[in-house]
């Protein structure tokens, strides 16, 4: 009886010293190692006087889907991604467009030929969802570029529609 439970106790602490190096080297073999190299180079640096009265916050959800066709278009490759835009836009103004006259009797600036609203930046953040590659059509890296030019264009064309410029002139009507 005593050399059952012997056995018994010898198989369960073998048991768990044996999950217990397991985990530990499973731990120690899935560690990440990640490095990071960056070099920032200026290329430009350029006068600007703008004014920027609005920043409007666009959320889209974008379904982006190719298909290439192969062996003598028998065959259809499709690949699909779902992505969800999260975009920043501001609009503003360029004031090196304005003309300004100093009347110094009334003390008073004129802005004359004051431009109209224009986009200064969009800064899109792309959030990639359900992406599908084909069987001979998949995503690479370029394709991923032009997903994030095509996710500004599609920005720009919403921003017209948003009211978003006539806010603008207002705003800048106030703080002038």
């Amino acid at each position: 009886m005593e050399n059952s439970i012997e056995i018994v106790l010898g198989l369960l602490l073998g048991a768990i010293l044996m999950f217990w190096t397991y985990t530990y080297f499973r731990k120690k073999k899935s560690k990440e190692l990640t490095e990071h190299q960056s070099v920032v180079l200026l290329q430009k640096i350029r006068s600007v006087c703008k004014l920027m009265t609005i920043e409007g916050d666009f959320a889209e959800i974008y379904r982006y889907e190719n298909t290439r066709r192969h062996f003598m278009s028998l065959f259809n490759s499709k690949k699909r991604a779902l992505i969800v835009i999260n975009a920043k836009a501001q609009i503003g103004f360029d004031l090196k467009k304005v003309n300004m006259y100093a009347d110094n009797e009334k003390k008073l600036i004129i802005l004359s030929n004051f431009p109209e609203p224009e986009v200064m930046s969009i800064e899109p953040e792309l959030e990639f969802y359900d992406i599908k590659n084909g069987l001979f059509n998949s995503f690479r890296p370029k394709d991923l570029t032009t997903l994030n030019k095509e996710a500004k264009e599609h920005i720009r064309e919403k921003i017209p529609e948003s009211g978003i410029m006539e806010t603008a002139k207002r705003e800048a009507l106030e703080a002038v």
